[in-house]
């Protein structure tokens, strides 16, 4: 069995490709890039947002709920040619039997179906040890739209004023 690391996503940052989501923990950071759409959604999950008709992680997640599966387990387990792969593991109850399935899943998705779930992320050990730890280019980034906000506030300040 693979030696897995559970992260958490600390960070969003638009791209010109679309979002980079920032996975982590104390011991290291890295990214995945995702489409705006699902990047967008991503982010409305983690503000706790609702909205007025479900979008497509919403309806995977009420089909879940329908037929009594739930999320297991979320595995960002390959990395090949800068391509993440992640297998989400699935578990159905019904009154005949439990099934647990594990299903070839874009990690993008993933980490939507992970948030709704309020399931946890892992990343496989073989992921882990190719990934560049870029937890300080991340601070550096928090630390210089923080400061581009305090710009902004002093300015609107002075501007309020005169």
């Amino acid at each position: 069995m693979d030696v897995l690391h559970e992260v958490r996503i600390v960070g969003l940052v638009p791209s010109s490709s679309g979002i980079a989501v920032f996975l982590g923990n104390e011991e290291k950071t890295f990214s995945i890039h995702v489409d705006q759409g699902v990047g967008t959604n991503i982010a409305i999950l983690l503000k706790g947002q609702k909205r007025e008709r479900p979008l497509t992680h919403d309806l995977i997640g009420l089909i879940f709920q329908s037929f009594g599966i739930s999320v297991e387990r979320i595995v960002i387990n390959d990395l090949r040619n800068d391509t993440y792969y992640a297998r989400i593991t699935l578990k159905a109850r019904n009154e005949v039997h439990n099934k647990i399935t594990e299903i070839d899943a874009r990690p993008s998705d993933c980490l939507a179906i992970a948030l709704q779930a309020g399931k946890p992320v892992f990343v496989a050990e073989r992921v882990w040890a190719q990934v560049v730890d870029i937890t300080k280019q991340l601070e550096q980034m928090k630390e210089k739209l923080e400061e581009g906000g305090e710009e902004d506030d002093e300015e609107g300040e002075e501007e309020g004023e005169k």
